[in-house]
């Protein structure tokens, strides 16, 4: 098995890292929701290539209502020159204060340079939005919970969301009946109630989404008129792969997955057949190049970078506790 490395300790203002993209300049762009400490709010930072400089692009404007950020996926779109669109989940209720449900947000956020020049609110009254990824016009979001919606099993509902990116003010009623709800899946697993999360595209533009709880990845393809043609299940081994946070393909067709309850970076295969773990950390170890806790993978600088989120316990984490500083670790390419 391979051994993680420390890619970076972050400033004190992170205290929970999450999403990653990467900017037209080759910065690594990440979303912190600071769930660790309630007196901060979520923000995303630049790390440049080579030197790893941290700067705090922006942080990102508050809920009216709760006062804070907490965005977690992120999907950055270039449009000319230093102008961007930046799409993230304001994951509200992720903390399961249910003074917080249905308080999530899909947000656009446009920069130019190191100035918001606007930002628009596409979607409220999410329960759960986690995941998003930016495809010809449309995001697609991951929502993992979707308590309200009452399946005959008992078992918890989760879905896939898409918007068209100039969408605003849509009002999210968490139901089956939600028009922009293109996929909904149970999560099986009695003992990890929690759904869809990780969320990526291939070079053929097939969707593919995890199912955290039950360790599962789906692929799903699309008609010409962008509606769901196929929604299948594509890989899943409870001995390689645990649970399927963020995940990113590489050039070869590899996809690479946070297995975040086991401290785990899992690769799957191009035909989906083969599950492996690829490396494994013991908890507190995070600030050695650990993985504590990988939220999601990028393949940044030849390397396979992970977000440690070190955060949640529970009998079926190997995390025990939360721990200063944040960090990102990697590993080696082949």
């Amino acid at each position: 098995m391979r051994q993680s490395k420390l890619f970076l300790h972050l400033p004190d203002y992170i205290n929970t890292p999450d999403s990653m993209d990467i900017d037209r300049k080759g910065n690594l762009v990440l979303s912190c929701p600071n769930f660790a400490d309630v007196s901060t709010t979520g923000c995303v930072v630049r790390i440049s290539k080579g030197e790893r400089k941290v700067t705090k692009w922006f942080d990102v404007p508050v809920h009216p209502v709760t006062g804070v950020a907490r965005n977690m996926g992120i999907a950055v779109v270039h449009r000319k020159d230093e102008v961007y669109d930046i799409f993230l989940c304001d994951n509200q209720g992720w903390s399961g204060n249910e003074a917080l449900m249905y308080k999530g947000r899909m947000l656009k956020v446009t920069m130019d340079g190191d100035k918001m020049v606007k930002w628009a609110t596409m979607a409220d009254n999410m329960e759960h939005p986690n995941g998003v990824r930016y495809l010809n016009g449309y995001i697609y979001v991951t929502q993992s919970l979707m308590t309200p919606v009452n399946d005959p099993s008992g078992k918890l509902v989760s879905g896939v969301y898409k918007f068209h990116e100039d969408d605003e003010n849509i009002n999210i009623t968490n139901t089956l009946e939600d028009k922009n709800l293109i996929c909904a899946y149970l999560t099986h697993n009695p003992d990890c109630q929690y759904g869809m999360d990780g969320i990526v595209f291939d070079r053929e533009n097939r969707l593919y989404v995890g199912n955290f709880g039950d360790g599962e990845v789906f692929r799903v393809t699309f008609n010409d008129d962008g509606s769901v043609k196929e929604n299948i299940s594509w890989a899943k081994d409870s001995s390689q792969l645990t649970t399927t946070d963020g995940m990113i393909f590489d050039d070869e067709g590899y996809l690479y997955i946070a297995d975040f309850s086991v401290n785990a970076i899992a690769r799957v295969s191009p035909d989906g057949k083969r599950v492996e773990r690829l490396a494994q950390s013991p908890d507190k170890s995070g600030y050695e190049g650990g993985l504590e806790q990988p939220g999601e993978p990028i393949i940044y600088d030849g390397k396979i970078v992970a977000s440690c989120f070190d955060l949640v316990t529970g009998p079926d984490k190997i995390n025990t506790g939360h721990e200063m500083p944040a960090t990102l670790a990697y590993l080696d390419m082949d």
